[in-house]
């Protein structure tokens, strides 16, 4: 049988990490008190130290950190794309030998 996925308010996530924060509760304790798993619990507490729980949001909101981290791997890859690009060309126009060194070298 499939277990169902629970949805928990952003306030009950802050209330879980409070308790470990805050009340001195250890995580095993808090995730047997709310009965959540204790994964949840290890989850919130972490976004809560970051400041990524706050409330009036649905969802964690991403750090600065995140943010910048996912724009430099997308562009990392539109790179890569453009070098494989341009290997690929380099090989078709080995009329121009130095300009297909240059490009081999990336």
């Amino acid at each position: 049988m499939a277990s169902k996925k629970r949805d928990y308010s952003m306030e009950f996530k802050l209330g879980a990490a409070r308790l470990v924060e805050d009340q001195g509760y250890t995580v095993k304790e808090a995730a047997e008190r709310l009965g959540v798993p204790f994964a949840n619990i290890t989850r919130w507490l972490r976004q809560y130290r970051n400041g990524q729980l706050q409330p009036g949001h649905k969802q964690a909101q991403p750090t600065a950190e995140d943010t910048e981290l996912r724009r430099l791997r997308e562009e990392n890859k539109r790179l890569e794309m453009e070098v494989a690009i341009l290997k690929k060309a380099a090989s078709y126009s080995s009329s121009e030998p130095e300009v297909a060194s240059l490009i081999a070298r990336y």
